[in-house]
């Protein structure tokens, strides 16, 4: 077996893949200092499983992984992989070649691989046992460590011995062993405590299981009692009902009866007293009447004298009137006056402007006519050049018209036979864009509907993801909440077990007898060790021990007097003993009638458990001492029986007999009774909580990988998704570039089709407008002549017509001047006859507003005469209603008074009805109540049915027994039954079951010991039988080594001594080793006194003696001659070629003696910074020699 390669790949400097190739001999490594050439020493270490990053120079694991350079990019993890020839099947595995692999990321995640298979570390150790190849093994030699072999401690070159002696693997066996050895010496501790605890449970439980047979048997027979005097009970109370329902159906009737007939007399008796508050309204608003029509008469009288003073008043304001009229007339007069002189001047000048106008008007339209004649001649002047030109211009563009539908003929023309030609083209394009598109729309609804699919898929992940998460979140938030409780629990459950097992709480002289309790087996502990009490109790037990709570029990009288001889040689102070021989003998008297008691719950003797052979203990302290509940009983006992009594209450206070009294606040919590009972309770506390985080981290660890294989399925969902996605977007771009090139395609098969028959409509409309082109220019022709004579007119009649224009212009202007006068002097006069109107209307006004004012006045009178005379008729109206209203109310008052008679007879009868109505209503609310208390008594005895023995009234008829028709006998029966049961105490009903399963389980921990104990036996001969193998072997290996390392080391040397020691006084396979060496010349002396190059070349001469009792396959070597001088570098190499017969050689060096002894030679060098290159060697002896 050999190693055939080395592959390595971002580790450390070797950021490239390169691979190493090696054959049998010495294969030298060379290089610069600083270019990488250790990192393969590292690398194979590495690959071998070492842990430890400070072995490969480095401060954690991370840094074996290539970090980056000023050019490169870190990588994201280290790969090394060593290969061996394995033709001779010296490695236990079946196949030629070995490779060896191991992968390390940034994550922190790292495999081995054996074959490319996943495996452990532990697999890679296995594989090379016993070969000297290892982490550990003396196949790597690297820096530094052929000083820590002679400079280490003798126990640290241990292992170098261990693996040259082959008893590696079996020191491991041992290891195992021993630590299986531990787990069994463990578990049959655990179950020596189970079957402890289980033998205590085991006689308890199988009285209680007795006990509560029995129970079952008397509640078996009770239920039989019970079910038939149900039935019978049901029947009686059924007859009973039955009687009460028919009883209420009969008072129902005759009160629906009276209620009916009180209905009519209420309604009858409701209409009474509405007509009576009729009338006494009535009564009411005709006294108001009568009231109002006296205050109208009074109020009347009034009005009529206020009338005659306003009309007094109106006659002395008309003398006023008739003077401010007189004055109004006579301004009205002047202004009239002088209104006629404005308005027979302004009719003079109507006439004056009347005749201008008409003279302006004839001279004006003179004017306008030559104007006319003038603009006639000019427009037909300039119409006629513009014609012309016009013409002119017109038979140029028809000219080149002309030329240019010639010129667009012949283009239509050769247009046209082009567009047959792509007419048939784009036809058959069309059809082959249709076929295209169709195959693409097919894979866009495959491509959308895979997409549809995968997106489904994703939120079902998706919401699967979230529902783990969620699990994972709530199972984490329940173990950390049981972690932190269990902790403390546990925490809480130490304290106390260290605080019992010290007796804290108890005298000095109770912890030192309680310590020789191991050696004095006669101590059976103290009493608060010895009895259970429930906690409702451990108050007032303990204060009915008070002292002696800390009495230590014996088995006998000799232990006592031995351990009160021992306290008094070691004044350790006093205490009491209760020798189990000489206490309980006697049984106390018991006042029976005192226990039945108001309020006395029992003996103390009686409320505290213990083990059978106590019992006479127990009887012995509290058997005179009785419990009450409260302290008023407690008195109240005491003083009936004398005070003759011993009584503790359940709160601690206690009366002995004799009457004193003990109570108040404790000084402390201590309670040693509840001590015990804490710590149990504990225990089964800190024990399910164990058993409950060891299932939550199960759950998480369930939940961990369900979280990773979604996250996988989850990611290739997506990818899957991605693809789909591409393809849907590829195949949507597909069609719709295949529906744009149709649609455009048939776009410009439309276009082509308009555009035929646009050039059919050009030529048709070419060929028409050639001929109009002809017309046109024949007739500007004539029409150009024409124009031509219409002007010379036009030029005469123009000159003849300027000279009538002048003398007309002067003619209007005069005519306008004179006008203009005339029009101010007639805007003066109306301005005046404005002024003058103005003021005869305002005068008007008040003339006009005085004499409304005087008929107001007058109108006013003759209104207030008109209204006395209606006031007067009004209250002689008044007169006569009065009388008629006093009749009114006579009568109203007598026909009340009939009414009110007639009243008092309903109301004493609808009194009478009443009352008989609401006596039925007593009856049958007296009869509805005894239904309804049959119907309870009827569900409570249905529901005592079914929760004492969830039976329905139909089941229980299946039970019903004939025989049992005596209630009185029966409830005898029941009574004496629940008596029995009562004094049974409390029953475990699952004591049945427990027991069994208590028994059960005793026989399987049973086994389970025997077990442990055959399996301890087995491992402890395995143990000695490999400590006898490596003994045997070590030493026969050792004294080889000796042997062979003065051999070497002689040769080396060239003469000296070498020899090898183990220390003295230790064991064999644990002891260290001494390296005595002794150079030739020189005394035996220390090794810290030689040199360097001879403490070097020793333990190079230990190494090649190994080599020589036990070569490894390969050898690694990492500069361990640098510091030999150059003839003991020969000696070096020439021992080297003598050891590749059984061992491959790889030397990583510097010196030349060794190259030149290397078969072939590596270079490693750095051409680029920070990066390990492979070299031709040349290079690299260059780069040595500069």
């Amino acid at each position: 077996m050999y190693l055939k390669s080395i592959e390595v790949h971002g580790f450390k400097s070797f950021a490239n893949k390169i691979v190493f190739e090696f054959h049998n001999g010495i294969t030298g490594i060379v290089g610069p200092n600083g270019s990488g050439k250790s990192n393969v020493a590292d690398a194979v270490r590495w690959v071998l499983g070492e842990q430890r990053a400070k072995q490969l120079r480095g401060a954690s694991m991370q840094d074996v992984i290539f970090s980056g350079t000023e050019n490169r990019k870190p990588l994201s993890y280290a790969y090394v992989a060593i290969t061996l020839d394995n033709a001779d099947r010296s490695l236990n595995i079946d196949y030629n070649e070995v490779t060896v692999a191991r992968r390390v990321y940034r994550s922190g995640e790292s495999e081995y691989l054996i074959n490319g298979t996943a495996c452990r570390l532990k697999d890679v150790n296995e594989l090379f046992y016993d070969t000297g190849i290892g982490k550990e093994g003396y196949s790597i030699i690297g820096q530094g460590q052929i000083e820590r072999i002679l400079s280490g401690k003798p126990e640290e070159r241990r292992e170098l011995f261990d693996e040259a002696a082959g008893i590696v693997k079996y020191k491991r066996r041992k290891v195992t062993a021993q630590k299986k050895l531990e787990d069994e010496r463990q578990n049959l501790v655990r179950v020596n405590d189970i079957l402890s605890e289980l033998e205590k449970q085991v006689g308890p439980l199988e009285r209680q299981s007795e006990k509560a047979k029995i129970y079952l048997k008397k509640k078996e027979e009770l239920k039989t009692y019970d079910v038939n005097m149900f039935l019978m009970e049901m029947e009686r109370m059924e007859t009973q009902l039955k009687t009460v329902e028919e009883n209420m159906e009969i008072v129902g009737k005759d009160l629906e009866e009276s209620n009916r007939s009180y209905t009519n007399i209420k309604a009858e008796y409701e209409q009474m007293e509405q007509d009576m508050e009729a009338a006494d309204a009535q009564i009411t608003a005709l006294r108001e009447e009568l009231g109002n029509t006296t205050v109208l008469k009074g109020k009347l009288e009034g009005q009529i004298n206020v009338l005659k003073e306003q009309i007094h008043t109106a006659e002395q304001s008309e003398e006023h009137f008739r003077t401010r009229q007189e004055a109004i007339n006579q301004d009205k007069e002047q202004r009239l006056e002088q209104k006629a002189a404005y308005e027979e001047e302004k009719k003079q000048m109507d006439a004056q402007m009347q005749h201008m106008a008409e003279e302006k008007a004839r001279v004006m339209e003179h004017f306008q006519k030559i104007q006319s004649e003038i603009e006639r001649c000019t427009r037909g002047m300039e119409d006629g050049k513009n014609e012309i030109i016009e013409l002119l211009n017109h038979k140029a563009s028809t000219k080149a018209r002309q030329q240019r539908y010639d010129t667009m003929q012949e283009q239509v023309n050769i247009r046209k036979a082009q567009l047959s030609k792509r007419l048939l083209e784009q036809k058959s394009e069309e059809e082959e864009l249709e076929a295209v598109v169709e195959e693409c729309q097919k894979r866009y609804e495959e491509a959308k509907a895979e997409y549809t699919k995968l997106i489904e898929e994703e939120q079902k992940l998706e919401n699967n993801r979230k529902n783990w998460q969620t699990k994972e979140e709530e199972v984490k938030h329940a173990l950390e909440q049981d972690t932190a409780r269990y902790h403390r629990e546990q925490s809480r459950l130490e304290s106390l077990v260290n605080i019992a097992e010290r007796y804290d709480g108890y005298g000095n002289s109770i912890r030192r007898v309680m310590e020789q309790k191991d050696r004095e087996k006669g101590i059976l502990g103290v009493v608060a060790d010895i009895i259970k009490v429930e906690k409702k109790y451990e108050t007032a037990i303990e204060t009915a021990l008070g002292g002696s709570i800390q009495n230590i029990v014996t088995n006998d009288e000799d232990t006592a007097k031995r351990m009160i001889q021992y306290l008094k040689q070691n004044r350790y102070g006093r205490a009491t003993f209760l020798p189990l021989t000489s206490v309980g003998k006697k049984q106390p008297q018991v006042n029976e009638h005192a226990l039945k008691e108001q309020g006395v719950i029992g003996i103390g003797s009686e409320l505290v458990q213990t083990e059978s052979r106590y019992q006479g203990l127990k009887t012995h302290l509290l058997g005179r001492t009785y419990v009450v509940d409260t302290i008023d009983h407690a008195v109240a006992l005491a003083r009936k029986y004398q005070y003759s009594l011993r009584i503790v209450t359940l709160e601690g206070e206690s009366l002995s007999p004799g009457g004193s009294m003990t109570g108040g606040a404790f000084k402390n919590t201590s309670n040693l009774l509840g001590r015990k009972r804490e710590i149990e309770e504990l225990e089964k506390t800190v024990a399910q909580l164990k058993e409950n985080l060891t299932k939550y981290r199960a759950r998480m660890e369930e939940i961990t990988t369900a979280r990773e294989l979604l996250k996988e399925d989850l990611e290739q969902l997506r990818e899957d998704l991605k693809q789909a996605m591409l393809n849907s977007n590829t195949a949507k771009l597909n069609m719709e570039r295949a529906k744009e090139q149709k649609e455009e395609n048939t776009s410009q098969y439309g276009g082509l089709i308009q555009e035929s028959r646009e050039i059919e409509q050009q030529l048709a409309e070419i060929t028409q407008n050639r001929q109009q082109i002809q017309e046109e220019i024949s007739q500007a022709d004539t029409r150009e002549k024409e124009i031509e004579e219409e002007n010379s007119n036009f030029q005469k009649l123009l000159e003849e017509q300027n000279k009538l224009a002048e003398d007309s212009q002067k003619e209007v202007s005069r005519v306008q001047l004179e006008e203009a006068n005339l029009v101010q002097k007639a805007e003066f006069i109306q301005e005046n006859i404005s002024r003058v109107q103005t003021e005869l209307r305002k005068l008007e006004e008040e003339l006009h507003q005085a004499e409304q004012e005087k008929l107001d006045s007058q109108a006013d009178v003759d209104k207030k005469y008109h209204d006395i005379e209606e006031i007067k008729k009004t209250m002689e109206a008044s007169d006569s209603t009065h009388g008629e209203l006093e009749q009114k109310l006579s009568d109203k008052q007598k026909e009340k008074e009939e009414m009110s008679v007639k009243y008092k007879g309903f109301f004493q009868k609808q009194e009478e009805l009443s009352k008989h109505i609401n006596d039925l209503d007593k009856e049958s609310f007296r009869l509805n109540s005894q239904k309804e208390k049959f119907n309870e008594s009827i569900e409570n005895q249905t529901n005592y049915m079914w929760e004492e023995y969830e039976l329905t009234r139909h089941h229980a008829l299946e039970l019903r027994n004939e025989e049992y028709d005596n209630p009185t006998e029966m409830k005898k029966q029941i009574a004496q039954i629940k008596d029995d049961i009562r004094k049974l105490g409390d029953v475990n009903v699952n004591a049945i079951e427990d027991y069994k399963n208590l028994s059960e389980r005793y026989t399987f921990m049973k086994t389970q010991h025997d077990d442990l104990v055959t399996a301890e036996q087995t491992l402890l001969d395995i143990i000695e039988e490999l400590d006898t193998g490596m003994r045997k072997q070590f030493m026969e290996k050792f004294q080889e080594i000796q042997v062979e390392f003065d051999k070497v080391f002689k040769e080396l040397f060239g003469g000296g001594k070498g020899s090898l020691e183990l220390v003295e006084g230790e064991d064999i396979l644990e002891c260290g080793i001494r390296i005595i060496a002794q150079p030739p010349g020189k005394k035996l002396q220390n090794m810290m006194q030689l040199s360097g190059g001879e403490k070097s070349l020793t333990a190079i001469s230990l190494l090649f003696a190994i080599q020589n009792l036990k070569p490894s396959p390969f050898c690694l070597l990492d500069e361990i001659e640098a510091a030999l001088d150059d003839s003991n570098v020969g000696r070096f190499a020439n021992y080297l070629h003598k050891l590749t017969k059984n061992t491959q050689f790889i030397v990583i060096t510097h010196r030349r003696g060794t190259m030149a002894a290397a078969d072939r030679l590596y270079g490693i060098t750095m051409q680029e910074k920070g990066i390990s290159t492979l070299v031709s060697v040349n290079l690299i002896e260059e780069e040595l020699d500069k």
